[in-house]
């Protein structure tokens, strides 16, 4: 079974018609090549036989094909990165007494090596394991090692041996360069890496069947190369030497874009133009979906393959990953495509989440400023209301996790269960002046795992009233806006304060109900809010589904009809998982299509902790999934240029002839190469959407919290001033009042 699905993910990837070539400034002018370091590393263990397979079958089709060659006792050839066999297999419980320690590069190294144990041992008793901890584990045990010849045996098209301890092989007894002598005389090597001077140069005249591409390889700048006992900062003022032995070189990304400590790109370094003026090729290591590199990237790894061969001073000649899919979208989709119009037609709305949130705090004026800039369809305003009244934006009406609220305000904190279980400190307990002596504060929903947005933004940008957010709008490129209502009747009866009237006041005001190219959306999880709207039918009404649901009969999709024209469902809702691996599409989308009522699905992030294994840490490959896999109408995003640069890609149109496309997953099908027993447990299926949970009371009328002061305050000796509440009342009323408010909750 799992091999007839491996297959279906290789016929899911066939090739058709090539685009025409873009020009390229690469050394050879041609695209820069990706090279898969162990295969599909990302997801499958090192060097399995699933991981090579995989990368054949979702990257280019020039893809190339990384062995990191080691030896064993008996002279065979294996591939796996780590020279320690106990990082990455299970041979420390296999052979328990197979512990060792030896001299590497002049430093001590404790571990199961592959000198000590014959081919027949190692490939029929040790299985591989995933060696870090982010990557699916549900593999492990159940893979053998690969054998250089398993690797060959899958005809790449082109096959890369790096050789990273030649020094240390021949110290007990196995010659490198022997062994690929021989091996070139049976197998087709494209190219020969090694961090080892006098490694590459035993090798010149000796590979004379076809010409193999010897490529040298820079360790971190202040390790010392063991031929000539020089740093490699310092090898890399001789570039001209190098070539008298190599073709070209391999470098750590960062020799080429640094990183500095805050983790922002400092300016590019002149090194790849020094190399091709010099006649070698430029191949940068150690990119990985699932290990950001730089704030700069806002998390998606698209954009850090961009940032290396589509800029305008250079390009790489090729990039070693350990997510080939994602290479292969940035060389074949998204490169030489930034400057095309983003299409308006015939696809999903970009509909921003507190606008380019993941980028700057959100809603503030910053973040709607990012958003339309980055080609946002609608921007979004999750309506809040001050204590005196003024309407502004922001996620929560508890200003406690996207404000500095905690710092001034904490005093004044209060649980209100209508609104949330926890305590928070609450807009409509403060006046709009005290709101506006806050900053606004860049949060992650994924804080604990460390992994923060844009640090050097975290308390930038202003807060904006609706007011001022519709006049942003309306004066900016954006198709329209959605506006998000929430505790209206809570507010109104509670607070006294009508948010739905206030809403339907300022968009009047702004003339959006006279604007016919501006669209409008209100959304509510509240269909009596929508209801409240349904007088103004230039208007789309959204209904908030906030739980997680595995279907909606028709008798509720009927009900929803009556007051809504659209559902913002959680993606969970659409595509079901199960421990973080894709297992159905469910039928809601369907369902909801059959009555004419759009679907957005809600929120799409980039960060690789929230994207499920199948999407392998890539946000295109989620979001070309409910694009063209579920035909959702509108995606909900926190960072829409991901989006933008989606749907200016060819890629996104799935019936253009291309050799290569962003396809959808395919339900179920990365569970189906797992083991039955690694499977992770069944989890229970979510709840059906029924009729009851959409159905809400009629809205309360706005309370006239001034009037009912007046009846319970003391007499006055004068009326109050024109516009003042009268609100002076005896001390001991105001406990008996207390008392009376404490002992009526106590009984509800």
């Amino acid at each position: 079974m799992r091999l007839n699905v491996l297959l279906l993910i290789l016929l899911l990837h066939g090739a058709a018609a090539v685009k025409p070539p873009a020009k390229w400034q690469t050394l050879s002018g041609e695209a820069p090549v990706v090279v898969a370091r162990g295969g599909f590393s990302g997801i499958f263990p090192d060097s399995s036989q699933y991981a090579y397979q995989i990368a054949q079958s979702t990257s280019l089709k020039n893809v190339v094909l990384l062995c990191d060659l080691q030896l064993t006792k008996d002279g065979g050839g294996i591939c796996q990165s780590d020279l320690r066999l106990d990082n990455s297999t299970t041979i420390s419980s296999v052979f328990p007494k197979g512990q060792k320690t030896y001299s590497v590069n002049g430093q001590p190294l404790t571990g199961w090596f592959s000198v000590d144990f014959t081919s027949d041992q190692i490939y029929n008793n040790v299985s591989l394991i995933q060696n870090i901890f982010t990557r699916p584990s549900v593999f492990d045990g159940s893979l053998p090692m690969s054998m250089v010849e398993d690797v060959t045996g899958l005809h790449p098209y082109q096959f890369w041996i790096n050789v990273q301890y030649s020094i240390f092989f021949k110290e007990h007894k196995q010659d490198v360069a022997t062994y690929i002598t021989a091996a070139s005389e049976q197998m087709v090597i494209d190219y020969i890496s090694s961090p080892e001077i006098a490694f590459l140069k035993s090798l010149n005249g000796k590979l004379t069947r076809r010409k193999t591409k010897l490529i040298f390889r820079f360790l971190e700048v202040d390790d010392v190369e063991p031929s000539t006992k020089q740093t490699y900062k310092a090898l890399l003022n001789d570039l001209s030497t190098i070539k008298s032995f190599a073709s070209g070189i391999l470098v750590p990304k960062s020799y080429i874009w640094p990183v500095n400590k805050d983790q922002y790109l400092d300016p590019h370094t002149s090194l790849v133009t020094d190399v091709h003026n010099l006649g070698l090729e430029v191949y940068a290591s150690n990119f990985a979906n699932d290990m950001p590199a730089s704030y700069n990237y806002s998390f998606d790894p698209t954009a850090e393959y961009l940032q290396f061969i589509d800029n305008s001073n250079f390009s790489v000649d090729g990039v070693l990953t350990d997510f080939p899919s994602t290479a292969s979208e940035a060389v074949a989709c998204l490169a030489h495509n930034k400057n095309n119009t983003l299409p308006t037609e015939g696809r999903p709305l970009i509909i921003t989440h507190n606008g380019a949130s993941g980028v700057f705090a959100g809603c503030t004026n910053l973040a709607y400023q990012q958003a339309a800039e980055d080609g946002a369809d609608i921007l979004d305003c999750s309506v809040q209301m001050s204590k005196d009244g003024v309407v502004f934006c922001l996620d929560s009406a508890d200003l406690m996790g996207h404000t500095t609220a905690i710092k001034t305000f904490m005093p004044r904190a209060t649980v209100v269960p209508e609104i949330q279980k926890e305590n928070g400190i609450f807009s409509f307990d403060l006046t709009w002046s005290e709101i506006q002596s806050l900053k606004p504060e860049l949060t992650t929903p994924l804080s604990q795992s460390g992994l923060a947005r844009n640090p050097a933004a975290k308390n930038q940008g202003k807060f904006m009233t609706l007011t001022d957010f519709l006049e942003f709008a309306k004066k900016s490129t954006v198709a329209g806006v959605l506006i998000n209502i929430e505790n209206a009747g809570y507010l109104a009866s509670k607070k006294g304060l009508g948010i739905v009237e206030a809403v339907s006041t300022a968009l009047t005001n702004a003339s959006y109900d006279r604007l016919p190219k501006k669209q409008v959306l209100i959304q509510s999880d509240d269909t009596a809010v929508l209801s409240a709207f349904k007088k103004n039918s230039g208007y789309k009404r959204v209904l908030y589904v906030k739980e997680t649901i595995s279907d909606a009969p028709k008798p509720t999709v009927d009900e929803i009809k009556h007051s809504a024209d659209a559902v913002n469902l959680p993606r969970s809702s659409i595509v079901a998982d199960s421990g973080f691996f894709v297992s159905a599409f469910t039928g809601v989308v369907d369902e909801m299509h059959a009555a004419n009522i759009s679907v957005y699905v809600s929120v799409l992030r980039n960060e690789f902790l929230a994207i499920a294994f199948d999407y392998f840490s890539d946000p295109m490959v989620e979001l070309a999934t409910y694009v063209a896999g579920v035909q959702v109408d509108g995606v909900v995003t926190e960072f829409p240029a991901t989006l933008a640069a989606y749907f200016r890609s060819p890629c996104s149109n799935l019936n253009a002839k291309l050799s290569y496309s962003i396809l959808p997953v395919e339900p179920g099908s990365l569970l189906s190469l797992v083991s039955p027993e690694a499977l992770p447990p069944a989890e229970a299926p979510a709840p059906v959407l029924a009729v009851a949970d959409i159905q809400d009371p009629p809205l309360p009328p706005v309370a006239d919290l001034s009037d009912k002061a007046s009846v319970t305050a003391a007499p006055q000796t004068s009326p109050p001033r024109s516009g003042q509440p009268a609100i002076a009342v005896n001390a001991a009323l105001s406990l008996l009042i207390l008392m009376l408010s404490f002992i009526r909750l106590s009984f509800h």
